[in-house]
């Protein structure tokens, strides 16, 4: 980390925190592919430091209220979040720093607590900001209908990046029709979300307190974020079942899993190319058929 910005750092959050903060050298963290990140290391206290060109300042600012607004349900624990600004060229995003174990995995406690996230609503599907999922804008428009939402801010802009950047998708049309069909008459609550939970994005502290984090946040359907756990995997059937002991979900939820994963699918294609074409191009297929 430059040695300028690393002491502006340290006067920020001695300001912010109102407790003299000075680190030590930056230690570079590894394991993400967006951001550059750092531990800043005193000796009372560590935070975690992401940083970016400064025309990603505005990612950091969703993830930052993101955080904030998950962090204030009280319910699972995420990153919390210290500062968020820029400083010549770069922008950052402070948070606290917390140490992760596997030791002591409680997946049957972050299933419940998940639950309980998800019961916190709004009364429209959306978020008061667009945010992104990956490097990919996402479009948060503030909607009644969750059929109108999926199709209008989730599937149709992804299937329009990906012609932009020449991947055949036949039936584009078609896809969006059935989507409508499909969602027609399903009518949930507008839930808290994750937004991007896969198993990269959570863990487990050294008391295995579970910790959820990197989100792209909105109020939507929370069969989404269901559905992003099982798609990777690395959920055991402990963490399902203490979610649906907490608040069970709908029986025809199946029908509607792959749909939803179809945005994550074609999201990375289009962050990391064409070897998620063949994927997307036969959930399509399923979807349209």
């Amino acid at each position: 980390m430059d040695t300028k910005l690393q002491k502006y750092l340290d006067t920020q959050i001695t300001e912010i925190t109102e407790a003299r903060f000075h680190s030590l050298p930056a230690t570079a963290v590894g394991g993400g592919c967006i951001n550059r990140s750092y531990r800043l290391k005193s000796n009372s206290i560590n935070y975690f430091v992401k940083l970016n060109s400064i025309d990603k300042a505005e990612m950091f600012t969703a993830e930052y209220e993101a955080l904030g607004e998950l962090q204030a349900t009280c319910t699972i624990r995420v990153p919390k979040p210290l500062l968020v600004g820029h400083f010549d060229a770069q922008s950052f995003l402070i948070l606290e720093d917390l140490e992760f174990a596997s030791s002591k995995s409680n997946w049957s406690l972050m299933g419940k607590q998940l639950a309980q996230l998800h019961r916190h609503s709004n009364e429209q599907h959306g978020w008061h900001r667009d945010n992104t999922i990956g490097l990919t804008q996402q479009k948060n428009q503030l909607t009644k209908n969750w059929a109108d939402f999926f199709c209008s801010q989730r599937l149709a802009p992804q299937l329009e990046h990906s012609q932009q950047q020449g991947y055949s998708i036949a039936n584009t049309e078609v896809v969006l029709e059935n989507t409508q069909r499909i969602l027609g008459n399903h009518t949930p609550e507008p839930s808290l979300l994750h937004g991007d939970l896969w198993s990269g994005n959570a863990g487990f502290l050294t008391d295995g307190t579970p910790v959820i984090y990197d989100p792209a946040t909105y109020y939507g359907d929370r069969e989404t974020d269901i559905a992003f756990t099982e798609f990777f995997g690395g959920f055991p059937s402990s963490f399902y079942q203490a979610y649906q002991n907490e608040w069970p979900l709908e029986a025809t939820y199946d029908q509607r899993k792959d749909l939803y994963n179809l945005y994550h699918v074609l999201n990375h294609l289009n962050l990391f190319g064409r070897s998620y074409l063949t994927q997307a191009q036969t959930m399509i297929r399923q979807l349209i058929s």
